[in-house]
Protein backbone atom coordinates (compact mmCIF):
# COMPACT_ATOMS: atom_id res chain seq x y z
CA UNK A 1 0.00 0.00 0.00
CA UNK A 2 1.66 3.27 -1.17
CA UNK A 3 2.12 5.90 1.71
CA UNK A 4 2.44 9.35 1.16
CA UNK A 5 5.46 11.04 2.52
CA UNK A 6 6.08 13.73 4.51
CA UNK A 7 7.07 17.32 3.79
CA UNK A 8 9.76 16.25 5.75
CA UNK A 9 10.72 12.96 3.77
CA UNK A 10 10.40 15.19 0.37
CA UNK A 11 12.56 18.25 2.11
CA UNK A 12 10.03 20.70 1.07
CA UNK A 13 10.52 23.70 3.39
CA UNK A 14 7.56 25.76 4.61
CA UNK A 15 8.17 29.02 4.46
CA UNK A 16 6.86 30.70 8.01
CA UNK A 17 4.23 34.12 7.59
CA UNK A 18 5.75 36.90 8.08
CA UNK A 19 3.92 39.56 10.03
CA UNK A 20 1.12 39.17 11.97
CA UNK A 21 -2.93 38.35 10.69
CA UNK A 22 -5.21 41.32 9.54
CA UNK A 23 -7.41 40.82 12.99
CA UNK A 24 -4.25 40.81 15.10
CA UNK A 25 -3.19 44.27 13.16
CA UNK A 26 -6.73 45.64 13.96
CA UNK A 27 -6.65 44.54 17.27
CA UNK A 28 -3.12 45.99 18.10
CA UNK A 29 -4.61 49.55 16.29
CA UNK A 30 -7.72 49.35 18.64
CA UNK A 31 -5.12 49.14 21.66
CA UNK A 32 -3.43 52.04 19.93
CA UNK A 33 -6.51 53.96 19.42
CA UNK A 34 -8.29 53.77 23.14
CA UNK A 35 -4.37 54.59 24.73
CA UNK A 36 -4.53 57.84 25.21
CA UNK A 37 -8.03 57.44 27.14
CA UNK A 38 -6.21 54.49 29.22
CA UNK A 39 -2.99 56.77 30.09
CA UNK A 40 -5.69 59.27 31.55
CA UNK A 41 -7.75 56.78 33.65
CA UNK A 42 -5.09 55.33 35.18
CA UNK A 43 -3.26 58.46 35.72
CA UNK A 44 -5.94 60.81 36.70
CA UNK A 45 -9.26 59.44 36.85
CA UNK A 46 -8.28 56.02 39.01
CA UNK A 47 -6.53 57.99 42.19
CA UNK A 48 -9.53 60.43 42.23
CA UNK A 49 -11.89 57.21 41.78
CA UNK A 50 -9.62 55.49 45.14
CA UNK A 51 -10.05 58.84 47.30
CA UNK A 52 -13.69 59.09 47.31
CA UNK A 53 -13.99 55.47 47.89
CA UNK A 54 -11.86 55.79 51.54
CA UNK A 55 -13.31 59.23 52.01
CA UNK A 56 -16.91 57.56 51.98
CA UNK A 57 -15.95 55.56 55.04
CA UNK A 58 -14.22 58.33 56.99
CA UNK A 59 -14.84 61.48 58.93
CA UNK A 60 -12.87 64.43 58.22
CA UNK A 61 -11.31 66.04 61.17
CA UNK A 62 -9.22 69.62 60.47
CA UNK A 63 -6.33 69.98 62.55
CA UNK A 64 -5.79 73.54 64.00
CA UNK A 65 -2.96 75.09 61.82
CA UNK A 66 -3.93 73.76 58.96
CA UNK A 67 -4.61 70.02 57.20
CA UNK A 68 -7.06 67.40 58.20
CA UNK A 69 -7.01 64.07 59.62
CA UNK A 70 -9.33 60.45 58.47
CA UNK A 71 -11.48 59.01 61.25
CA UNK A 72 -12.80 55.76 60.25
CA UNK A 73 -16.73 55.25 60.55
CA UNK A 74 -17.33 52.49 58.61
CA UNK A 75 -20.80 52.50 56.60
CA UNK A 76 -22.00 55.05 58.91
CA UNK A 77 -21.70 57.77 55.81
CA UNK A 78 -24.14 55.70 53.67
CA UNK A 79 -26.65 55.13 56.99
CA UNK A 80 -26.91 58.78 57.05
CA UNK A 81 -27.38 58.82 52.96
CA UNK A 82 -29.85 55.82 53.36
CA UNK A 83 -32.26 57.54 55.68
CA UNK A 84 -31.89 61.01 54.38
CA UNK A 85 -35.38 62.09 53.03
CA UNK A 86 -34.56 64.58 50.37
CA UNK A 87 -31.98 61.94 48.88
CA UNK A 88 -34.35 58.94 48.57
CA UNK A 89 -36.72 61.45 46.94
CA UNK A 90 -34.67 62.86 45.08
CA UNK A 91 -33.64 58.69 43.66
CA UNK A 92 -36.99 57.84 43.35
CA UNK A 93 -38.19 60.98 41.14
CA UNK A 94 -35.07 60.21 39.08
CA UNK A 95 -35.87 56.48 38.45
CA UNK A 96 -39.74 57.28 38.08
CA UNK A 97 -38.46 59.74 35.22
CA UNK A 98 -36.33 57.55 33.83
CA UNK A 99 -38.97 54.71 33.18
CA UNK A 100 -40.82 57.53 31.23
CA UNK A 101 -37.86 58.54 29.12
CA UNK A 102 -36.07 55.66 27.80
CA UNK A 103 -39.56 54.04 26.12
CA UNK A 104 -40.46 57.93 24.68
CA UNK A 105 -36.53 58.58 23.67
CA UNK A 106 -36.12 54.93 22.29
CA UNK A 107 -39.18 55.66 20.03
CA UNK A 108 -38.69 58.85 18.56
CA UNK A 109 -34.94 58.52 17.63
CA UNK A 110 -35.90 55.48 15.89
CA UNK A 111 -38.89 56.98 13.96
CA UNK A 112 -36.89 60.34 12.97
CA UNK A 113 -33.98 57.92 11.89
CA UNK A 114 -36.83 55.80 9.62
CA UNK A 115 -37.78 59.00 8.23
CA UNK A 116 -33.91 60.53 7.55
CA UNK A 117 -33.28 56.82 5.83
CA UNK A 118 -35.68 57.56 3.01
CA UNK A 119 -34.73 58.52 0.15
CA UNK A 120 -35.37 62.51 -0.38
CA UNK A 121 -33.65 65.39 -1.45
CA UNK A 122 -32.14 67.64 1.52
CA UNK A 123 -31.74 64.17 3.47
CA UNK A 124 -28.44 65.64 4.73
CA UNK A 125 -29.74 68.95 6.03
CA UNK A 126 -32.74 67.53 7.83
CA UNK A 127 -29.90 65.17 9.84
CA UNK A 128 -27.97 67.92 10.78
CA UNK A 129 -30.96 69.69 11.47
CA UNK A 130 -31.75 66.94 14.35
CA UNK A 131 -28.69 66.71 15.41
CA UNK A 132 -28.26 70.69 16.28
CA UNK A 133 -29.84 70.65 19.25
CA UNK A 134 -27.07 68.17 20.53
CA UNK A 135 -24.87 70.49 20.09
CA UNK A 136 -26.58 73.32 21.03
CA UNK A 137 -27.26 71.28 24.47
CA UNK A 138 -23.55 71.40 25.01
CA UNK A 139 -20.87 73.44 26.22
CA UNK A 140 -21.27 77.37 26.11
CA UNK A 141 -24.71 77.50 24.55
CA UNK A 142 -25.95 75.53 27.66
CA UNK A 143 -24.62 77.84 29.62
CA UNK A 144 -26.18 80.69 27.77
CA UNK A 145 -29.61 78.44 27.13
CA UNK A 146 -29.25 78.39 30.96
CA UNK A 147 -29.54 82.07 30.87
CA UNK A 148 -32.76 82.45 28.50
CA UNK A 149 -35.61 83.68 30.38
CA UNK A 150 -38.35 82.27 27.68
CA UNK A 151 -36.77 78.67 28.56
CA UNK A 152 -36.57 79.06 32.32
CA UNK A 153 -40.51 80.13 32.37
CA UNK A 154 -41.30 77.00 29.74
CA UNK A 155 -39.28 74.86 32.39
CA UNK A 156 -41.65 76.00 35.61
CA UNK A 157 -44.51 74.69 36.49
CA UNK A 158 -45.96 77.98 37.82
CA UNK A 159 -44.44 79.80 34.58
CA UNK A 160 -47.70 81.69 32.52
CA UNK A 161 -47.97 83.50 29.27
CA UNK A 162 -50.99 85.79 29.03
CA UNK A 163 -52.36 84.73 25.48
CA UNK A 164 -55.15 87.79 25.62
CA UNK A 165 -57.57 84.90 25.84
CA UNK A 166 -56.65 84.30 29.35
CA UNK A 167 -53.44 82.76 31.45
CA UNK A 168 -52.49 79.35 30.38
CA UNK A 169 -49.60 77.72 31.38
CA UNK A 170 -46.80 77.90 29.29
CA UNK A 171 -45.02 74.74 29.45
CA UNK A 172 -48.52 72.47 29.14
CA UNK A 173 -49.08 71.73 25.36
CA UNK A 174 -51.93 69.44 26.22
CA UNK A 175 -53.61 68.83 29.48
CA UNK A 176 -54.71 65.38 30.88
CA UNK A 177 -58.05 66.39 30.82
CA UNK A 178 -57.84 66.89 27.41
CA UNK A 179 -56.64 63.56 26.44
CA UNK A 180 -59.06 62.41 29.11
CA UNK A 181 -62.15 63.79 27.06
CA UNK A 182 -60.58 62.12 24.33
CA UNK A 183 -60.00 58.71 25.68
CA UNK A 184 -63.76 58.67 27.21
CA UNK A 185 -64.94 56.16 24.41
CA UNK A 186 -62.16 53.93 24.75
CA UNK A 187 -61.53 51.55 27.12
CA UNK A 188 -58.03 53.35 28.63
CA UNK A 189 -57.07 54.01 31.93
CA UNK A 190 -55.76 57.14 33.07
CA UNK A 191 -52.77 56.01 33.30
CA UNK A 192 -52.45 56.50 29.25
CA UNK A 193 -53.30 59.95 29.32
CA UNK A 194 -50.91 60.86 31.94
CA UNK A 195 -48.30 59.72 30.10
CA UNK A 196 -49.04 60.77 26.80
CA UNK A 197 -49.76 63.77 28.40
CA UNK A 198 -46.11 64.05 29.68
CA UNK A 199 -44.56 63.19 26.94
CA UNK A 200 -45.99 66.13 25.01
CA UNK A 201 -45.27 68.49 27.12
CA UNK A 202 -41.60 67.32 27.20
CA UNK A 203 -41.22 67.01 23.45
CA UNK A 204 -38.19 69.83 23.91
CA UNK A 205 -36.30 67.61 25.97
CA UNK A 206 -36.91 64.78 24.32
CA UNK A 207 -35.71 66.21 20.93
CA UNK A 208 -32.68 67.74 22.72
CA UNK A 209 -32.26 64.21 24.09
CA UNK A 210 -32.20 62.07 20.90
CA UNK A 211 -29.97 63.11 18.70
CA UNK A 212 -27.28 60.26 19.77
CA UNK A 213 -29.59 57.62 19.71
CA UNK A 214 -31.20 59.23 16.25
CA UNK A 215 -27.41 58.77 14.80
CA UNK A 216 -26.80 55.08 16.37
CA UNK A 217 -30.28 53.72 14.16
CA UNK A 218 -29.45 55.56 11.48
CA UNK A 219 -26.55 53.55 11.55
CA UNK A 220 -27.77 50.21 11.85
CA UNK A 221 -30.60 50.91 9.45
CA UNK A 222 -27.70 51.69 6.50
CA UNK A 223 -26.22 48.41 7.73
CA UNK A 224 -29.04 46.54 6.52
CA UNK A 225 -28.33 45.20 3.15
CA UNK A 226 -30.61 45.96 0.62
CA UNK A 227 -30.83 42.73 -0.71
CA UNK A 228 -32.76 41.56 1.92
CA UNK A 229 -35.73 44.42 1.41
CA UNK A 230 -35.14 43.40 -1.99
CA UNK A 231 -36.18 39.82 -1.14
CA UNK A 232 -39.40 40.66 0.63
CA UNK A 233 -40.47 42.67 -2.02
CA UNK A 234 -40.16 39.63 -4.37
CA UNK A 235 -42.04 37.40 -1.91
CA UNK A 236 -44.81 40.17 -1.69
CA UNK A 237 -43.88 40.73 2.01
CA UNK A 238 -45.82 44.42 3.44
CA UNK A 239 -43.81 47.30 4.52
CA UNK A 240 -45.41 46.56 8.19
CA UNK A 241 -44.20 42.67 7.85
CA UNK A 242 -41.05 44.24 6.81
CA UNK A 243 -40.32 45.75 9.09
CA UNK A 244 -41.26 43.72 12.02
CA UNK A 245 -39.49 40.89 10.71
CA UNK A 246 -36.82 42.71 9.30
CA UNK A 247 -35.60 46.30 10.25
CA UNK A 248 -36.52 45.45 14.46
CA UNK A 249 -34.84 42.34 14.45
CA UNK A 250 -31.99 43.35 12.35
CA UNK A 251 -31.30 47.05 14.48
CA UNK A 252 -32.05 45.32 17.78
CA UNK A 253 -28.51 45.52 18.91
CA UNK A 254 -28.97 49.36 18.46
CA UNK A 255 -32.19 49.04 20.74
CA UNK A 256 -29.64 47.50 23.65
CA UNK A 257 -27.09 50.37 23.09
CA UNK A 258 -29.45 53.58 23.04
CA UNK A 259 -31.14 52.05 26.08
CA UNK A 260 -27.98 51.96 28.41
CA UNK A 261 -26.45 55.05 26.81
CA UNK A 262 -30.11 56.99 27.87
CA UNK A 263 -30.32 55.32 31.21
CA UNK A 264 -26.52 57.05 31.76
CA UNK A 265 -27.10 60.06 29.88
CA UNK A 266 -30.42 60.45 32.20
CA UNK A 267 -28.55 59.53 35.45
CA UNK A 268 -25.55 61.93 34.91
CA UNK A 269 -27.07 65.13 33.19
CA UNK A 270 -26.49 68.34 34.55
CA UNK A 271 -30.42 68.76 35.09
CA UNK A 272 -30.36 65.38 37.27
CA UNK A 273 -32.20 65.86 40.52
CA UNK A 274 -29.77 63.54 42.20
CA UNK A 275 -26.16 64.61 40.95
CA UNK A 276 -27.93 68.60 41.75
CA UNK A 277 -28.66 67.06 45.42
CA UNK A 278 -25.43 65.80 45.51
CA UNK A 279 -23.91 68.36 44.55
CA UNK A 280 -25.69 70.47 47.51
CA UNK A 281 -24.84 67.83 50.13
CA UNK A 282 -20.94 68.41 48.97
CA UNK A 283 -20.60 72.12 49.25
CA UNK A 284 -22.52 71.57 52.92
CA UNK A 285 -19.51 72.73 55.49
CA UNK A 286 -18.41 69.86 57.80
CA UNK A 287 -18.78 66.34 56.66
CA UNK A 288 -20.79 67.16 53.24
CA UNK A 289 -17.93 66.12 51.06
CA UNK A 290 -17.45 62.92 52.58
CA UNK A 291 -21.49 62.61 53.12
CA UNK A 292 -21.41 63.40 49.36
CA UNK A 293 -19.19 60.47 48.56
CA UNK A 294 -21.25 58.18 49.69
CA UNK A 295 -24.22 59.26 47.85
CA UNK A 296 -22.37 59.31 44.76
CA UNK A 297 -21.04 55.72 45.33
CA UNK A 298 -24.63 54.66 46.41
CA UNK A 299 -26.26 56.28 43.55
CA UNK A 300 -23.66 54.75 41.29
CA UNK A 301 -24.32 51.00 42.31
CA UNK A 302 -28.37 51.80 41.74
CA UNK A 303 -26.96 53.02 38.29
CA UNK A 304 -25.33 49.68 37.60
CA UNK A 305 -28.02 47.90 38.69
CA UNK A 306 -30.47 49.25 36.02
CA UNK A 307 -28.20 49.40 33.27
CA UNK A 308 -27.50 45.77 34.04
CA UNK A 309 -31.15 45.03 34.58
CA UNK A 310 -31.91 46.84 31.17
CA UNK A 311 -29.34 44.75 29.81
CA UNK A 312 -30.39 41.75 30.38
CA UNK A 313 -33.90 41.82 29.70
CA UNK A 314 -32.79 43.59 26.20
CA UNK A 315 -30.25 40.84 25.53
CA UNK A 316 -32.62 37.92 25.48
CA UNK A 317 -34.38 39.53 22.78
CA UNK A 318 -31.43 40.82 20.90
CA UNK A 319 -30.83 39.44 16.98
CA UNK A 320 -26.93 39.63 16.25
CA UNK A 321 -26.32 39.01 12.26
CA UNK A 322 -23.71 36.20 11.87
CA UNK A 323 -21.58 37.59 9.01
CA UNK A 324 -19.24 34.45 7.39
Amino acid sequence: MLRKKSDKELGVVKKKSKGASLQAKKSKAGWFFIAPFLLGFILIYLPIIADSIKYSFHEIKVISGGGYDLIWVGLANYKTALFSEEYITALTNGITSLIVDIPTILLFSLFIAILLNQKMIGRAAFRAIFFIPVILSTGLIADIDAGNALTNMMGQEGGAIDTGAGTNAAAEIVSAADLQNLFNNMIVGSELATYVTDMVNNIFDIVNRSGVQMLIFLSGLQGISPAIYESCQIEGASAWETFWKITLPMISPMILVNAVYTIIDSFTSESNEVMNYIAEVYATPGSGNVLSSAMSWMYFLIVILIVAIVAGIFSSVVFYQRRD
